[in-house]
């Protein structure tokens, strides 16, 4: 895997544009001893970008992404489904899963959460959906030359459920009721980011930012002290517009956080914008329902979800896209989790946020 180390960003650090961006920072002014250091490359079929706050000391630097690059393979390692040798895809590939299959902690702290959230979010959210997510084409197999016909949607559907997954927790074991194909794409690249952030913190970093593909985790704060600040993007194929600011350190006031106790945040968009295909003149979304095994048709363009990791945030925006905006919204608002919506309206997008999230705005 390559890495790129990046000159410190003094000023302004560069905007990342995924489903979220990292805002312009200005007027910031950084004392010497402490600077925001960049190292970037690529991973789960996307990059990452990590911010660090630290000395001037390239020795260092370099140790700490080579300690971000192996923490990364081995995320990849567990739980690619495009890496025929990863511990995901062994046990995939299994013909009977009725027996217990032992499990890497990584791997059980995972499928743990994705259970978790789906039994939050009423199925919404189901990581045995991959079968469904290869029928149409957005998994490791190829795009299909048609769209599935309802018989074979129906037949590959009916084999699927989380509640068909049993997890042992010692030692970790996960057994099936019926053999599954677990895709957990919409939790593992979630699951990265706060690995990096644990070994940031481990190993002594006083602030970071990490984000992979749009999925953020932040500690600490910027060198002057302010909140890590990071702006949602307005859904659309064309150049990219700031919807709005957020600080996941708390509202900032001034350079100074309200709330400093917010040491750690994480943050993760979910939208059915940016990975579809067309056929036919009909668009098709890589969000999948996982009670039809469709695309989701409904007017949420994109939802973000804040918690306190990124792993949990990932999945619940992916569960929250699913749902639709009332449902997700009333789900949300109940659970007291900060949550940005923008909706497709009828002149336009519209934008609603949970209470919750209201204390994380700056503009």
């Amino acid at each position: 895997m390559l890495f790129n180390m990046v000159k410190p960003a003094r000023a302004v650090m560069n905007s990342v544009f995924f489903a979220l961006v990292v805002a312009a920072l200005a007027g910031c002014s950084f004392k010497p001893e402490q600077q925001i250091w960049e190292i970037s490359g690529p991973i789960f079929g996307t990059r990452y970008h990590i911010s660090v706050v630290m000395e001037d000391d390239q020795v260092r630097l370099q140790q700490l992404a080579g300690g971000i690059e192996q923490a990364l393979d081995g995320v990849d390692a567990a739980m690619s489904t495009w890496r025929e040798d990863s511990e995901l895809s062994r046990f995939n590939a299994l013909p009977d899963q009725s027996d217990w299959t032992a499990l890497s902690a990584p791997l059980y702290t995972v499928l743990l959460e994705a259970e978790a959230v789906s039994a939050l979010t009423d199925g919404a959210f189901d990581v045995t959906i991959g079968p469904v997510v290869n029928l149409w084409g957005f998994g490791p197999d190829s795009r299909p030359d048609k769209v599935p016909d309802e018989a074979t949607l129906a037949r590959i559907l009916n084999r699927t459920g989380h509640e068909k997954i049993e997890l042992r927790d010692q030692p970790p074991g996960i057994r099936t009721s019926e053999a599954q194909y677990l895709d957990l794409s919409a939790i593992a690249k979630g699951f990265g980011v706060d690995e990096v952030a644990r070994y940031l913190a481990a190993e002594g970093i006083s602030g970071y930012l990490v984000e992979i593909g749009g999925e953020v985790s932040v500690g600490g704060r910027k060198p002057d002290g302010s909140a890590w600040r990071l702006a949602i993007e307005t859904p659309g194929d064309a150049a990219e517009q700031v919807n709005r600011i957020v600080a996941l350190g708390g509202v900032v006031d001034g350079d100074s956080a309200v709330d400093s106790t917010r040491n750690h945040r994480a943050l993760a968009t979910s939208g059915d914008y940016r990975n579809y295909y067309e056929f036919n003149g009909q668009r098709y979304s890589h969000t999948l329902d996982p009670q039809t095994g469709k695309p989701i048709t409904h007017n949420l363009a994109s939802v973000t979800v804040i918690a306190e990791n990124c792993m949990r945030a990932d999945a619940l925006a992916t569960g929250f896209t699913v749902m639709g905006f009332e449902d997700a919204m009333a789900l949300a608002v109940r659970q007291n989790i900060p949550a940005y919506f923008i909706v497709r309206g009828e002149t336009g997008f519209e934008t609603h946020y949970t209470p919750a999230f209201s204390s994380f705005i700056t503009q």
